[in-house]
């Protein structure tokens, strides 16, 4: 839980406390208008629960304050919107290998991840030593002192997903992230020979979209949709974790507009050789 929705949450408590304390309530009085257990009182006007707006309509109405519903209802949509917006100032506060951590637990708890990368190879399929590039360009961008050798290692770990045999890999790569180098041009052979070698395995499904083909939509940004329950959009400055219904058949709707376009197996091997050899390398 990220530390601007936990202070958040508290700030919503605290509002909490001030509308029992001014109705002349207790916890256990309050509880027993409520018809709830103290015990819930105390976790929601101490931020360790999230309250439903229904829980706050109550709370408004059996601390004689209706019109503080409104209020509440307002609190509660700005703490909303902290889960869904997670700055990475604050994600990468404590370093980089933090985020690959949340990365690993998301992929060893889904069985579908679906993808799409328009600039650069997906983590999941990255070699060490791209990995380790991308990490120090990162650092250098945010002005961190790099922890880029942890990063890899949690990188790397969260690979081994791709043997499990209880998940599957669907992605999207633009041929333009096969051109776009963050590395030095053997890193990029390597990273090249290993997409290569990606396409038409069991569980993987990797998919190009070459220069010139007709889509039903553009691809404006990468984004990645974990079984039909979060999908997760990276900006430069924060990343949207989108949980609701809507959204995530509109992402869905999207990869599946795109993949329609995707080149796959033998073509996709083509494309991906084609930049391969631009790189002039044996």
């Amino acid at each position: 839980m990220s530390t601007d929705y936990q202070t958040a949450r508290e700030s919503l408590g605290v509002r909490l406390r001030e509308l029992r304390t001014e109705a002349g309530l207790d916890g256990k009085g309050l509880a027993a208008r409520l018809g709830c257990q103290p015990s819930k009182v105390s976790r929601l006007q101490n931020g360790k629960q999230t309250p439903s707006p229904a829980d706050l309509t109550a709370w408004a109405h059996a601390c004689g304050r209706p019109d503080a519903d409104a209020e509440l209802q307002g609190l509660l949509a700005g703490l909303e919107s902290k889960q869904r917006h997670r700055s990475w100032r604050r994600q990468l506060a404590g370093g980089l290998r933090g985020r690959q951590e949340v990365a690993v637990r998301q992929s060893e708890t889904t069985t579908m991840i679906r993808g799409l990368e328009v600039a650069c190879v997906p983590g999941l399929f990255q070699t060490p030593e791209y990995a380790r590039c991308m990490f120090d360009a990162l650092a250098g961008f945010r002005g961190m002192t790099p922890d880029t050798e942890a990063a890899v290692e949690a990188r790397m770990r969260r690979q081994e997903s791709l043997y499990d045999p209880a998940k599957t890999f669907r992605f999207l790569l633009s041929e333009a992230a096969l051109y776009h180098r963050v590395c030095p041009v053997d890193v990029m052979a390597e990273q090249l020979d290993r997409l290569y070698n990606l396409v038409g395995q069991r569980r993987v499904e990797l998919g190009i979209l070459p220069f010139g083909v007709q889509l039903r939509r553009t691809a404006p940004h990468g984004f990645w949709i974990y079984d039909r329950r979060l999908v997760i959009v990276e900006t430069i400055s924060e990343e949207l974790w989108l949980k609701g219904d809507e959204d995530i058949e509109l992402y869905e709707r999207a990869w599946d507009w795109l993949a329609e376009s995707a080149e796959y197996g033998t073509p996709a091997r083509r494309t991906i050789g084609r930049a391969r050899a631009s790189l002039a390398l044996p």
